[in-house]
């Protein structure tokens, strides 16, 4: 598979190509802006961002922003994007997704503390791919915990465990 050109002017061409045809047979009230990536915090650092502009934009953030990440998804298979190149491209409006990034980090934090105290795993609740990957990365340098992905979708969740395997009476991977 060719490799993928990252260029705002190259991508931004092949996102407008698939995603204003859907926006305009869906009917809906939008405006998008295809720009270079804004980081979210020191480990998310997306090449492209699209942010979404309009009167149906709540209709995107409805239900933890399912149809945001509908569109992001799609857009994504269409343009044949592999799979670990996906954190490259991402869909936001009114900052949902930069907000919940934020969230995500400060959660993985206060849990990872919990661990260290208690010695006990700490289980989220399933979420998607992106978002068990800022978990993640936002405790890569604890070295007082690890974590691992558990479970197969859509169940598949985060679990965060001592680092020491001896507390949580699990062997270390």
């Amino acid at each position: 598979m060719p490799e993928t050109d990252w260029t705002l002017d190259e991508m931004g061409s092949r996102i407008d190509g698939f995603l204003g045809p859907v926006i305009d047979a869906a009917g809906f009230d939008l405006g998008y802006e295809i720009s270079e990536g804004r980081g979210a915090g020191a480990f998310i650092q997306p090449d492209i961002t699209v942010a979404f502009t309009g009167r149906d934009t709540e209709l995107l953030l409805a239900y933890k922003a399912e149809l945001l990440l509908a569109l992001e998804h799609l857009t994504l298979e269409a343009l044949k994007i592999p799979h670990d190149d996906r954190y490259r491209l991402i869909f936001d409006a009114n900052d949902y997704r930069l907000l919940r990034i934020e969230e995500l980090r400060m959660s993985a934090e206060v849990a990872a503390e919990k661990v260290t105290r208690s010695g006990m795993p700490f289980h989220f609740s399933p979420m998607t791919s992106r978002e068990r990957r800022v978990l993640h990365l936002a405790l890569r340098d604890n070295h007082e915990v690890r974590t691992e992905s558990e479970g197969t979708a859509p169940h598949r969740h985060t679990v965060i465990y001592p680092a020491d395997p001896a507390s949580s009476g699990r062997p270390a991977r």
